[in-house]
């Protein structure tokens, strides 16, 4: 490594640990003449007056009644009826701008645009709520809102890339809690550069900014999973973790990422693809950026991991550490996360936000690492909390960090913000809603305890903030709500997707134990063979995915037995059997190999795969016919499926004569529907039929199966253009072969990925109105598009 650049590096973090030392000395002595007390009692009680707005008693008990505030839409709706929706997104995006856009509350510009986002975030979160459209950050909001930015590109391409970071973390790490913070970041850059580029832009110069935002947001923020995250997790051994560190100290020293020559520990490939996906990050950061922002962002990325590093190396058993030990790491860490978000971004130049924002850190970090104290003592790691916890009765000169909390919010609301009112206010607000969400977490009788422990040791002050903690209601913030959505999104999410995974493994083995035909008793060997023939391609390594979706809306959503639909089950893979065999035959796709084996007609012969197609689809109307349900009910059910059969014939003969034709969208959706839609739209309108439901619900389950259909059509064109053989079990690059068009061939890559995530999202709003207890048909849909084969 360049002696010189190390050098530098080292005097870059011995410059900012000077400056976090002078503000740690200013913070102590503050402290330790407890010149916080009375001005903070008096600024609690001008909050009190200015922020609640009425009287003390409307003000403690307005809350009554009020809906869980995990509970999105309910919550939103709430707030708005109740009156208190503006003063809540108005704190809200406050909050955001003073944090993480490191603007003054009290400037007429910063003003003017918290007021024009709460006017716009206003509207859309009662639009939400309104048309019940779905969860924040869910994959078909985001993409809605990229449509109505014009950045489909960027939105598909950032969701891929979460889909693969979280694909290849290890046990041992958190995935949730890794694509939450990713969104997080990204969400920020966003907001910070919206915030930056104004209005005035054009529509392309817009899509542009969006657009380096949402890859820069992912380039930086995939640090915090690959780098701090792993360094902090037991994935790697401690000979990996140094050997890791040092390849991160010297692509931040010298601005280049080292290759991978070697790796001595197990997880070499693990760190292959993140060493390749930080790699290419740091490049697209460094193309971004001017000369003064790479300067800076690397400076402060040096900053940030050095200083992780040193509270990283730090033992719970070590009773000796010194307050500026704890504490300095602290304030540099959480200042300088913070400076780098600024860095990866051009703004314009202000000479007050790099001191605004290394002192505002530390009170955000405080407050997070309050909030996190069982979780850090869980994992033995050193922060001012668990340290004190640990050690306050045997060192007295240790410094309580929640006093020096106190202190902090003391220092920036008359130091920083120059008394502010609406910095008081809004700080007032955050302080205590993040005590109520602790005392929530840890209940009545731990919270005292610790409360205890943690005295400032003015019991009247102590008095005043456990007082407005009990009694304050109207203290929530948005980003809080976001963010508790978010992890119960993905936690529910991975919950119904692993029982998904499950139930669908458990289906797809029992429909395999029924669809064997048995030859009672046929002696012709014409007659074996086509039975023979049936048996082969039913016995492949079919999905089974109709008759899963069958079985799920059937016995979960409808309660039918799963006896008495066993033969609409079997009847559905007959049918869709049988339409593969015919599509395969050379007179139409003329394909080779089919769920991993030769097809029908080379296993056998053209002859016997026609007859044999032929066969299951007569099959299929002998067990539909088996069903014990009322006369009426299966004769509908019949005249249903008997006509879906012949639009599919339909949709083959239109597919053939558009062999080595080009086609226009309109008449490929066509196609496609009547070739893929129908089969989806059959698996779900024939149980409902059994099961007795209006004609507008089957009206509904047309319109999901309609956009569920192309979609899953739309990736099989992207999987033959793109695809593993392997995996597909059928040859890639047919459609090409064959010249024959596909939604790839007329829309190309990016168009098709566009179109099929429209479809999702048109399936999915489709699904939203249905309003069914299973979410299973999601679990589906999501597959449908992110499956790989």
């Amino acid at each position: 490594m360049n002696e010189e650049l190390r050098k530098d590096a080292e005097d870059c973090y011995r410059r900012a640990e000077e400056k976090a030392v002078d503000y740690f000395k200013s913070l102590s002595v503050q402290l330790e003449n407890n010149t916080y007390v009375a001005t903070l009692t008096r600024d609690i009680q001008l909050w009190k007056q200015d922020y609640l707005g009425h009287s003390l008693l409307q003000s403690f008990t307005r809350g009554k009644g009020k809906p869980d505030s995990h509970k999105y839409h309910q919550y939103i709706q709430w707030l708005d009826n109740a009156g208190k929706l503006d003063s809540y997104l108005d704190r809200s995006i406050s909050y955001i701008f003073m944090r993480d856009l490191g603007k003054d509350l009290s400037s007429p510009d910063t003003l003017y645009r918290i007021q024009h986002v709460v006017d716009d975030l206003k509207i859309d979160l009662l639009h939400s709520t309104a048309t019940d459209r779905g969860e924040m950050f869910s994959m078909h909001t985001l993409y809605r809102w990229a449509q109505k930015e014009g950045i489909e590109s960027s939105m598909i391409w950032v969701l891929d890339k979460l889909k693969t970071v979280s694909s290849n973390l290890p046990e041992g790490m958190n995935r949730e809690e890794a694509k939450r913070k990713l969104i997080k970041i990204i969400a920020g850059v966003v907001i910070h550069q919206i915030e930056e580029m104004g209005d005035h832009l054009s529509p392309e110069e817009r899509v542009g900014k969006l657009d380096e935002a949402i890859r820069l947001g992912y380039s930086y923020g995939l640090t915090y999973p690959f780098i701090d995250d792993l360094l902090d997790s037991e994935v790697l051994t401690d000979a990996e973790k140094k050997q890791y560190s040092r390849l991160i100290r010297s692509t931040l020293i010298t601005g280049s990422v080292p290759d991978l020559k070697s790796w001595d520990g197990t997880n070499r490939e693990l760190i292959q693809y993140i060493h390749s996906e930080l790699r290419e990050a740091f490049t697209y950061i460094q193309s971004q950026l001017e000369r003064k922002g790479k300067e800076d962002f690397f400076e402060q990325s040096f900053v940030f991991f050095h200083s992780q590093e040193v509270d990283r190396e730090k033992d719970l058993s070590n009773a000796n550490y010194t307050n500026e030990e704890l504490y300095i790491p602290v304030i540099l860490k959480s200042a300088s996360s913070r400076l780098i978000a600024r860095s990866v971004l051009t703004v314009k130049e202000d000479k007050e936000f790099d001191n605004r924002t290394f002192f505002y850190g530390i009170y955000n970090q405080l407050a997070d690492d309050f909030a996190d104290m069982f979780d850090d003592i869980e994992a033995g790691a050193v922060t001012p909390y668990t340290y004190y916890l640990k050690y306050h009765r045997v060192r007295q000169d240790l410094i309580n960090p929640f006093e020096l909390y106190w202190t902090v919010i003391f220092n920036l609301i008359h130091n920083v913000y120059h008394s502010d009112t609406k910095t008081r206010n809004v700080m007032l607000s955050r302080a205590l809603n993040g005590q109520k969400r602790f005392k929530e977490k840890v209940g009545d009788k731990k919270y005292k305890e610790l409360m205890g422990i943690f005295a400032t040791g003015n019991p009247k002050f102590d008095g005043l903030i456990q007082k407005m903690v009990r009694k304050s209601n109207d203290v929530d913030f948005l980003d809080k709500l976001v963010r508790d959505q978010i992890i119960a999104n993905f936690k529910n999410e991975s919950k119904e997707r692993e029982d998904f995974v499950n139930m669908a493994k458990t289906v797809r083995n029992q429909i395999n134990t029924i669809l064997h035909i048995p030859k009672n008793g046929i002696a012709s060997s014409m007659d074996e063979s086509i039975i023979d023939a049936a048996n082969y391609s039913l016995l492949g390594d079919g999905k089974r995915l109709r008759p899963i979706m069958t079985w799920v809306m059937g016995v979960h959503e409808y309660g039918l037995d799963e006896s008495t639909i066993e033969p609409l089950l079997k009847s559905l893979e007959y049918m869709h059997t049988a339409s593969l065999i015919f599509d395969d035959l050379p007179a139409q796709d003329d394909s080779s190999f089919r769920r991993g084996r030769p097809t029908v007609h080379k296993a056998y012969n053209t002859a016997v795969a026609e007859l044999t197609g032929l066969y299951l689809t007569q099959e299929a109307v002998v067990e539909q016919a088996s069903l014990r349900f009322d006369p009426q009910v299966v004769l509908r059910l019949i005249r249903y499926s008997a006509g879906k059969t012949t639009e599919m014939c339909r949709g083959q003969a239109m597919d053939l004569n558009s062999k080595g034709k080009e086609l226009t969208l309109d008449q490929l959706n066509t196609i496609c529907f009547y070739k893929t839609g129908i089969a989806f739209e059959a698996s779900l309108v024939m149980p409902a039929i059994l099961a007795g439901r209006q004609e507008e619900e089957i009206e509904a389950l047309k319109t999901f199966a309609y956009h569920a259909g192309i979609a899953f059509q739309i990736k099989d064109d992207l999987l033959d253009v793109e695809g593993d053989l392997e995996l597909l079990g059928k040859p890639v690059g047919q459609d090409v072969e064959n010249n024959n068009s596909n939604f790839v061939s007329i829309l190309g890559s990016e168009g098709a990925r566009k179109a099929m995530w429209n479809h999702y999202c048109h399936a999915m709003e489709a699904l939203q109105e249905l309003h069914y207890k299973t979410t299973y048909l999601k679990q589906i849909l999501d597959y449908t598009i992110n499956r790989d084969y």
